[in-house]
């Protein structure tokens, strides 16, 4: 008479009997506990010992820990479900990581939480919001600025108060600009009276405090030849 064969359930590695006995699964493949943590128990990184299949996991960057070794590096106090930073190799709470390695802001003097965003210019830091116009006193952000006297600037605060303003538009000189007659002047409003070329870089004169390029002047003003009518100039 044929004999009932009760199918074997045995370990994928060490092929004991799992029947009646705790096991894990791994890739539909049954293990006992012993040869599942010897084959794939990660190894915690503070206590150097395997990550039993009981125990939780807890990873960061490919580096493993034990729920209970999870800790800050300095403090010691747990980082389980807390905001933490990593230097060198070291996790730190952000209250230790602060104290030992975050910059300070410039203008308030506390520390630059790591995650916040902060301001940085020629080694010095600020808070974002703590970064501002010193004449407006409003956030400079991502604005173009400009530094005078360790004060730092927005342009339309800069141009109010320092730059020159042109003669012509009364519009601030903010880059190269042209004095004539002692009065600042944009380049391009710095121009001919007759025929409005710029006449920055050029040879000029003048008449009646009006500048003219020597085309217009000599058309304009110089006596002309009695023989061919052309202005005579110089």
């Amino acid at each position: 008479s044929d004999t009932n064969m009760t199918e074997r359930f045995d370990c994928n590695h060490c092929q004991e009997s799992l029947f009646g006995k705790k096991y894990i699964l791994r890739e539909d493949s049954p293990y006992c506990v012993k040869c599942y943590e010897n084959l794939y128990s990660n190894t915690c990184e503070e206590c150097k010992k395997p990550i039993g299949a009981d125990c939780k996991d807890l990873s960061y960057k490919e580096r493993h820990w034990h729920e209970t070794c999870f800790h800050c590096f300095q403090c010691k106090n747990p980082l389980v479900d807390k905001p933490f930073a990593a230097k060198e190799e070291h996790l730190l709470c952000t209250d230790c990581y602060s104290n030992e390695y975050s910059s300070k802001c410039n203008e308030c003097k506390k520390t630059i939480m790591p995650g916040t965003r902060k301001m940085e210019y020629k080694g010095n830091s600020w808070h974002e919001t703590c970064f501002i116009c010193y004449r407006c006193q409003q956030p400079i952000g991502t604005k173009s600025f400009i530094p005078k006297d360790n004060q730092n600037f927005c342009v339309p605060c800069y141009e109010k108060q320092f730059a020159m303003q042109c003669v012509q538009c009364k519009k601030a000189i903010t880059t190269g600009g042209v004095t004539y007659r002692e009065q600042p002047w944009h380049k391009e409003c710095f121009v001919c009276t007759g025929c409005k070329k710029q006449l920055s870089g050029q040879r000029f004169t003048s008449r009646d405090e009006f500048a003219y390029c020597l085309s217009c002047f000599c058309n304009l003003y110089a006596k002309k030849c009695a023989g061919c009518t052309n202005p005579i100039s110089g």
